[in-house]
């Protein structure tokens, strides 16, 4: 009898404890982001939602990988107008104008901070980068999550074949050609090869000396704006990078994966994002030197600040107060000196907070190393102008496809340099153009 008194009163407490045990369960509130990182990127991602699921009980972030960029920008536009959005959107930084003119679709990401009572300083961000996505009044749109920037990669063992020393880092235009040249001369067959054509050789050469890629504050005055990258300076630019494809001494690796030229050995020097350093790192055979994007010393001042690429994390409107509590708990933890910096020298992603790339400081990363600091001293070496606070254009997205099909026909013999970025210009301005009628 005292044996089955004992069970029954074990079925009792099961009985009263596991309704309690589900409705706790329940009670979380589940937090949707969608991402556009796969691969090691998307390993990292889905650690830092899973530790921050882990460090509290309340609510739970459900990752969802949803393509690349482009793909993944499209699938919460139609999440949106299907009201099936998620609460937060990570977007690229050409996406940055089209998310602002969505009206209606976005809830700033200084308001949510606000109405959930999260401590929240902007200006714990580095300038360079939350001035992409801040307000002319400073008020902070979206966050940013992963930003990086353009700097240059160099294969050591190339340069001490060709009797260079390794550790040789070209700050100008003139003295990569002369390093390109005896690369060619010691037997290099691709000495030179770029990632992302435009934002590296027409955005940030711009930014970089100080000049407008669009008129308006390169689009953050309004969206009246026009492109007007067809200059002086971009005509010679591109004519040198056109002289080097004819020369043999840049190769150009196309849109998809041309970093895969350096990693692999075959190129010897690259012009890359930051972020490809995991890359790099992982998959190369050989020692590298991370340095500076060159720059024209003929262009008074320069060279300035180079200009972020990456993503920010948009929180998308239509949902409940509640939900949004959470997703503010969830970007103030995002956005931790110890999350950011791990994802800072995991990734070759700039630190987004002063006091993130001061504790990967603290833990002497960058004694270890070297070349990983290049790309936020390059960012934060000069304030940022007008010109190179970043660019804010509608159908940005399109308009670099424009770029890349005017700059191929370049680098492929079939148009001539001034030619090619005119059009670029005019076809760019009528996409501009359809935006602008859009916003209004």
């Amino acid at each position: 009898m005292t044996k089955l008194r004992s069970v029954l009163s074990v079925a009792t407490a099961l009985a009263v404890a596991l309704p309690a045990m589900v409705g706790a369960a329940q009670a979380q509130t589940q937090i949707q982001v969608w991402h556009a990182f796969s691969g090691r990127l998307g390993e990292l991602i889905d650690k830092q939602i899973a530790d921050f699921n882990e460090s509290q009980d309340e609510y739970e972030v459900v990752g969802t990988y949803k393509g690349n960029y482009t793909e993944a920008l499209n699938a919460g536009i139609a999440a949106f107008r299907a009201n099936e959005q998620p609460h937060i959107l990570q977007v690229f930084e050409v996406g940055t104008a089209t998310m602002m003119a969505a009206k209606g679709a976005i809830k700033p990401v200084y308001e949510v901070m606000a109405e959930a009572k999260e401590p929240f300083d902007p200006n714990a961000y580095l300038a360079a980068v939350a001035g992409y996505y801040t307000t002319a009044d400073g008020e902070m749109l979206s966050l940013p999550y992963n930003s990086s920037t353009t700097v240059m990669y160099l294969n050591k063992d190339a340069l001490e074949k060709a009797g260079l020393d390794p550790e040789s880092r070209p700050k100008t235009w003139p003295e990569l050609e002369e390093l390109l040249v005896k690369l060619k001369e010691s037997g290099s067959a691709c000495p030179f090869t770029t990632t992302w054509q435009s934002w590296v050789h027409l955005e940030n050469l711009s930014a970089y000396h100080d000049l407008p890629f669009a008129t308006k504050s390169n689009g953050f005055e309004g969206t009246d704006t026009e492109l007007v990258f067809n200059d002086d300076l971009h005509v010679k630019h591109i004519s040198m990078l056109a002289e080097w494809v004819k020369n043999g001494l840049f190769k150009y690796g196309g849109r998809s994966e041309p970093g895969a030229l350096f990693r692999s050995g075959e190129c010897a020097v690259m012009t890359e994002s930051s972020a490809g350093y995991a890359g790099v790192k992982a998959e190369a055979s050989f020692p590298f030197t991370v340095t500076n994007l060159p720059y024209w010393p003929d262009v008074e001042g320069a060279p300035f600040n180079t200009i972020i690429g990456g993503a920010s994390l948009w929180v998308m409107a239509g949902h409940e107060a509640e939900e949004y509590v959470g997703v503010a708990k969830f970007l103030t933890y995002m956005s931790s000196p110890e999350v950011q910096a791990q994802w800072h020298q995991d990734t070759g992603y700039l630190p987004i907070t002063t006091a993130a790339y001061d504790l990967t400081k603290e833990q002497g990363f960058y004694e270890e190393n070297p070349g990983t600091d290049i790309a936020i001293l390059q960012m934060t070496g000069k304030a940022p102008t007008a010109n190179s606070k970043g660019i804010r254009l509608g159908n940005f997205d399109q308009i670099r496809t424009v770029i890349d099909e005017e700059l191929e026909a370049v680098w492929q013999g079939e148009k001539d340099v001034k030619a090619a970025l005119d059009e670029a210009v005019a076809r760019g301005n009528e996409l501009l153009r359809r935006f602008e009628q859009t916003a209004r």
